[in-house]
């Protein structure tokens, strides 16, 4: 499973371009990183918090702050990203208790992605509770196996599912369109200090793959 709480600084990143690779703002950044004074002074090689605990113990995330935006994939007038959105910051121990969504409870704490995933769908009405899996290779066999096709970033709509399933990685979260040219993807990923997961912004990295369903 990915964790997007951290990012190492890389050689010539500026906090304001992982902010906005992250769907976030420097405020936020430096909220979570107090040991940044200067927010044009950053070093290569350090490990910089995307997610977890703020300075006051709660629970926190830098990774995006805006609305789901641009054409939806729909079957009975859902979003999948929409209604994920919906519960962002939400710790997916307490969701997966709460009923609001058709998730499977037995599933770890650490391992929802696939899980969260099926359940938005399902409640958008795109699958239904057969197609769904807490397995991330299983879902993607499910839905591959209904006719989901690969599609390009730039042809993917809010609502489509991204895999990633290589290079040691099994992790699945939702497209959820652009924002400022950049892609943004939602999903049930390990933001917290435990390595637990929560609803949040981000969770894409490496090499994914973007499906739709038959169009």
């Amino acid at each position: 499973m990915t964790a997007i709480g951290n990012h190492t600084i890389a050689w010539g990143d500026t906090l304001s371009q992982i902010a906005q690779r992250a769907g976030s703002t420097v405020d936020a950044l430096m909220a979570l990183n107090p040991d940044i004074r200067d927010a044009n002074l950053i070093y290569a090689g350090a490990s910089l918090r995307l997610g977890g605990a703020d300075t006051d113990g709660r629970t926190a995330t830098a990774i995006g702050t805006q609305r789901v935006s641009g054409p939806e994939v729909t079957a009975q007038g859902g979003n999948a990203a929409s209604i994920a959105q919906q519960f962002l910051g939400t710790h997916v121990g307490e969701l997966k208790h709460s009923g609001q969504l058709p998730m499977q409870t037995w599933v770890p704490d650490n391992v929802n992605c696939a899980n969260f995933v099926s359940a938005c769908l399902q409640q958008a009405g795109v699958i239904d509770a057969g197609q769904g899996s807490a397995s991330v290779d299983q879902l993607a066999s499910n839905l591959k196996g209904d006719g989901w096709q690969t599609v390009s970033l730039q042809n993917a709509r809010p609502g489509d599912v991204v895999l990633m399933q290589r290079d040691g990685q099994s992790h699945v979260v939702l497209f959820a369109g652009f924002e400022n040219g950049q892609p943004r993807f939602i999903g049930s990923n390990n933001v917290n200090n435990d390595g637990t997961q929560s609803i949040s912004w981000g969770g894409a990295s490496g090499r994914y793959e973007i499906i739709t369903p038959p169009r």
